[in-house]
């Protein structure tokens, strides 16, 4: 899951130095609350030097991001509200237009300022207009004697301008880590500010290359690594978002609060260790109270638990801060997950109506889709996703899952190969591996065991990552190598031995599946216990599907204990919208009549196969457990 973001006179030669210049006397009460939202306008450039273009209103952004007293208007509803304004959503904010923004928005300030040059030095001018008198509530300025010293004069007129608009002061210096601390490069800046306007306007493939050349720029840029980390893992490159979570963990004492919260936060969430990450979370909320990305991360932390209430609770209170996007598309998750099937509708269409769209959403309303039998639906889904880098590979998964859902193999691999060739050309090697092994998952439940470890061997090859290797070691294990899945699944526990839904839900499971076909049911239901509590979760991966529970009721039909077989095998009926369209939906009808015929109930077996005889009516007639499963019918 998603996670979102987030200046001359008097100059003195052989050096630099800043003075206030106040236009209006310091009010004598606080002059916004705590309440107050504040529009953030673009900065005038009055050098000719484009290099101060973006760069500055980015630096500021930084500086007053790390406030909990100031609350910046987000950038998202910013674009939104020029939207309703029927403006361009990426127009430049002018005074003027930020003051049109502060009205309709119920804002209280426009915050903007001013860059000149006077041969070799600069003057930034800060200042805080209220939207609807007009009047100057305060006004800082600053000077720098080069280009190298803007940003330092910008923090020390932002920590002032702080501190006139109402914030206390043991408040601005607890938190006040100068924007140069984050980066001193202003192309550095400008790029990482280009990356955050490239994902609004067009996703998260689109921003990498800005993210890529801002820490190239500047190789001790924190905030760039840990922006292109979470790119990374929007996308499904978990490798590559562990890797560069990893540089700027190491280099987080370099900026603010806020923004070392969010770095650990990121950290954590490619590491796998829960239980550091939602304590990162809380701790974000309370000094950060109004800031939504931490409950929408908690709300993701519980959903991998199973803790699906508490999620819940979570999403809307992110939705609630800000809406966009992603807390659109986690919330109506969230009740899909709780088969609450108009809620989640609901939200979906909210979200639409509001113009908040993208790839993540769009592969949810496919999901709806499904589960309402809405074959038109999901065929608008993925015409939609055809041609976009990022958006089309995970659309055409999810329709290849529900080829095979219905038996439909031969074009359920047509589409698994077109998901994996268009993930290559999106240049996202291991989102491809992602669904090479997801089919090979396939085809081992479905009895092609050859076709799974060839499946598996073709995703290892393609990437390497957590996820890949952990869905390729299940369809191993699934498909009768023991051998091979056993060796990935320690490879897997000495990488990543803090992991905690490696340990708890996918170990177990695993390692389940390795004992269940070597025929030792009683030490395979025993592994499986650890993962009992967690199994209505998402576990953290793309992968999940109530699997812990598919594999006890395999074991439970090895013991011949059909009774335990049904209970298990009815909780994947029982929670649709987790497992979702992945074959083991359908085939636990087949596993039912199975369980049923163990215990001599023929009526209710009967029953069971013909449910699912009925739904694979235009299944592939050469799939084992089909061809399996007509013959076991036959002599009911």
């Amino acid at each position: 899951m998603p996670v979102s973001t987030l200046l001359l006179a008097g100059l003195v030669a052989g050096g630099w130095y800043w003075r206030f210049h106040s236009a209006a006397p310091a009010p004598s009460a606080a002059t916004l609350t705590e309440k107050d939202t504040v529009v953030l306008a673009d900065f005038e450039n009055k050098t000719g030097d484009t290099v101060f273009d973006d760069a500055l209103k980015q630096a500021l952004a930084v500086e007053l991001g790390q406030s909990p007293f100031l609350n910046v208007l987000s950038d998202r509803k910013v674009s939104d509200t020029l939207g309703m304004m029927g403006r361009p959503k990426n127009e430049r904010v002018t005074a003027d237009v930020g003051r049109e923004l502060c009205v309709r928005t119920g804002s209280k300030a426009v915050l903007g300022g001013t860059v000149s040059s006077f041969g070799s030095h600069f003057l930034i001018d800060l200042s805080a207009v209220a939207c609807n008198s007009g009047d100057t509530l305060a006004r800082e300025q600053a000077e720098a004697a080069s280009k190298e010293e803007v940003l330092k004069a910008l923090s020390k007129a932002s920590s002032s301008l702080r501190i006139k608009l109402g914030e206390s002061l043991p408040s601005v210096q607890k938190f006040e880590v100068p924007v140069e601390a984050t980066t001193a490069s202003l192309e550095a800046l400008k790029n990482y500010s280009m990356a955050i306007t490239a994902t609004r306007e067009r996703g998260d493939a689109s921003s990498i290359p800005f993210y890529k050349r801002a820490i190239e720029l500047d190789p001790k840029f924190a905030t760039g690594y840990s922006g292109l980390a979470v790119a990374y893992g929007n996308l499904n490159q978990r490798t590559l978002a562990q890797e560069n979570a990893v540089k700027a963990y190491a280099l987080r004492e370099r900026v603010s609060e806020r923004e070392k919260l969010r770095i650990a936060a990121t950290y954590f969430t490619t590491t796998g260790e829960m239980e550091k990450e939602i304590q990162t979370y809380e701790l974000w909320t309370v000094n950060y109270p109004r800031d939504s990305v931490p409950h929408g991360n908690l709300g993701n932390c519980y959903a991998n638990l199973g803790q699906h209430e508490k999620s819940i609770r979570e999403y809307q209170e992110a939705l609630r801060l800000s809406p966009s996007v992603t807390s659109y598309s986690n919330l109506s998750l969230e009740y899909i997950n709780l088969n609450q099937l108009e809620q989640a509708k609901a939200k979906l269409d909210e979200a639409l109506a509001h113009k908040l769209d993208g790839g993540g959403l769009r592969t949810i309303i496919y999901l709806l889709a499904f589960l309402r039998g809405d074959t038109a639906g999901m065929e608008q889904q993925i015409a939609w996703g055809s041609g976009k880098p990022g958006d089309e590979d995970p659309l055409l998964s999810a329709q290849s899952d529900t080829e095979a859902y219905y038996g439909r193999m031969s074009k359920a691999r047509d589409f698994s190969r077109r998901a994996v060739d268009s993930a290559k050309r999106a240049d996202s090697k291991e989102a491809a591996a992602l669904w090479q092994a997801n089919a090979a998952l396939r085809e081992a439940e479905l009895g092609n065991a050859a076709a799974a470890k060839q499946g598996a061997a073709t995703a290892l090859s393609l990437s390497e990552g957590r996820e890949v290797k952990l869905t390729a070691a299940l369809a191993l294990a699934r498909a009768g190598d023991r051998g091979q899945a056993k060796a990935l699944g320690e490879e897997l526990a000495r990488a990543y031995s803090t992991n905690t839904m490696l340990k708890l839900y996918w170990f177990p499971t695993v390692n389940a599946a390795i004992e269940l076909d070597k025929g030792n049911s009683s030490q395979a239901l025993l592994d499986l216990e650890a993962a009992a509590p967690y199994e209505l979760g998402g576990a953290g991966t793309f992968v999940n599907y109530v699997y812990p529970a598919y594999v006890r009721g395999l074991i439970d039909l090895q013991a011949h204990n059909g009774a335990a077989a049904v209970a298990e095998f009815q909780k994947l009926l029982d929670h649709r919208g987790l497992v979702g369209n992945f074959v083991t939906e359908a085939l636990v009808r087949l596993q039912i009549g199975r369980a049923y015929a163990l215990q001599g109930d023929t009526a209710k077996a009967k029953a069971a196969y013909q449910d699912f005889l009925t739904l694979w009516k235009d299944a592939d007639t050469d799939i084992p457990i089909l061809i399996a499963a007509k013959a076991e019918y036959a002599k009911l």
